[in-house]
């Protein structure tokens, strides 16, 4: 399929965490849309974090886009200087105090494709263990929770996790065979 075209493009917003574009594009059967937004943010990495007592590793945390708790796996922001790796390492230890000598990734997803570039790299970290208390930023307001691997899968299928491209990791990571 061929690209759209841009017309025209305009920033309506321009902030740390938030770009916002209002474009005028041109579809390959000629059609012109002449309002298409398109919202950049940086990308982000998560990890799901199996300790050595088979134990998956979560947070909860305020989300205020839904007005709610959400129980996720451990994710945040990969800075610019960082593979998403290296971002997923730091994440984890920040928020949980955990590590692990064992990662593998699960997938790299465009967490909403038809308006947004984001994209979310999932890695599961097997083996870890609490080296460090957790040490969040001041912006995040965190309650770890632990919780069998034997229980994640529902946990992910029963809306209890309501994250939807956290749950799509699960599954995959599922039926990859990594834990």
């Amino acid at each position: 399929m061929k690209p759209w075209q841009v017309l025209e493009s305009k920033q309506l917003i321009n902030e740390r965490w938030l770009q916002l574009h209002e474009q005028r594009v041109r579809l390959a059967n000629g059609h012109e849309i002449e309002r298409f937004h398109v919202i950049h943010g940086p990308d982000w990495a998560s990890v799901l974090c199996v300790t050595n007592d088979s134990e998956v590793v979560l947070v909860r945390q305020y989300r205020h886009g839904v007005s709610s708790p959400s129980l996720e796996l451990p994710a945040g922001v990969i800075e610019p200087h960082e593979t998403p790796e290296e971002g997923a390492r730091r994440e984890l230890l920040e928020e949980t105090g955990y590590e692990s000598d064992d990662w593998v990734s699960i997938h790299s997803v465009s967490t909403e494709p038809a308006r947004h570039s984001t994209r979310a790299h999932f890695f599961c970290a097997r083996g870890a263990r609490r080296t460090r208390p957790a040490a969040p930023e001041a912006s995040e307001v965190l309650e770890q929770v632990a919780v069998p691997l034997s229980d994640l899968k529902r946990l992910a299928l029963d809306g209890s996790i309501f994250h939807g491209v956290h749950i799509g990791a699960i599954l995959a990571a599922f039926a990859r065979g990594l834990v």
